[in-house]
């Protein structure tokens, strides 16, 4: 099937699926860690020790949806783009910061890139405190107090800018429609992602080819 000429490949299926897989984990994380902190939770849920369970789990799971994906090549390539940091990214900011309308990105803007390596930092922080805390050979008694503090203070912060990712989301239907069905409208990608909307060798073949972008 040859796609409408006025919709874009934006993600394929391999980098869709690490971040719904990331983002699945994420949220259990997150809401488990909010029965094990907020005692009307915990009361509602009970069964202390099987959302002590779950939370471990899915938390040192965590980084392996990502690190599966980087197998593929779609993986690997955005993955480069989120690394790096360059004078489009630069004016975007200061073009946030002064409201102007003229804000010039690639496939992902600066704060894209900033959330995307914030949340890689942060994982990587929660996974080893967590790690600290729940194996308690890993480390001495002063380690561990020390993890526990970093890995409360570090979920707060991570809960606060997933909640601002998921808002951003939902006043962006365009965006929410890259992520679950890959596509994108030229006219949004021209005007939120210029300098990829642009680029010459940009993928934009038809969605039955689609599966070939997810070979290593």
């Amino acid at each position: 099937m040859t796609p409408p000429s006025d919709r874009l490949l934006r993600f394929d299926r391999s980098v869709r699926w690490v971040h719904q897989a990331t983002a699945g984990l994420m949220l259990t994380c997150l809401s488990t860690a909010a029965c094990l902190y907020l005692p009307p939770l915990a009361q509602l849920v009970g069964n202390r020790r099987a959302v002590v369970l779950l939370h471990v789990w899915c938390g040192t799971a965590l980084p392996v949806p990502f690190l599966c994906g980087l197998a593929l090549r779609a993986v690997r390539d955005d993955a480069a783009r989120l690394s790096r940091f360059g004078r489009a990214d630069w004016a975007w900011l200061r073009a946030v910061r002064r409201r102007l309308p003229d804000r010039p990105a690639g496939k992902f803007n600066a704060g894209q890139k900033l959330y995307a390596q914030w949340t890689l930092g942060s994982m990587l922080v929660m996974l080893g405190t967590g790690l600290a805390m729940w194996w308690t050979g890993l480390a001495p008694l002063a380690w561990r107090m020390g993890a526990t503090f970093v890995h409360d203070w570090v979920a707060w912060a991570v809960g606060a800018s997933v909640v601002a990712h998921v808002v951003m989301a939902l006043r962006d239907p365009e965006a929410r429609k890259g992520m679950s069905t890959g596509r994108v409208d030229r006219g949004w990608a021209a005007r939120e992602h210029p300098l990829w909307s642009g680029e010459p060798d940009r993928d934009d073949e038809p969605m039955a080819q689609e599966g070939r972008q997810t070979s290593p």
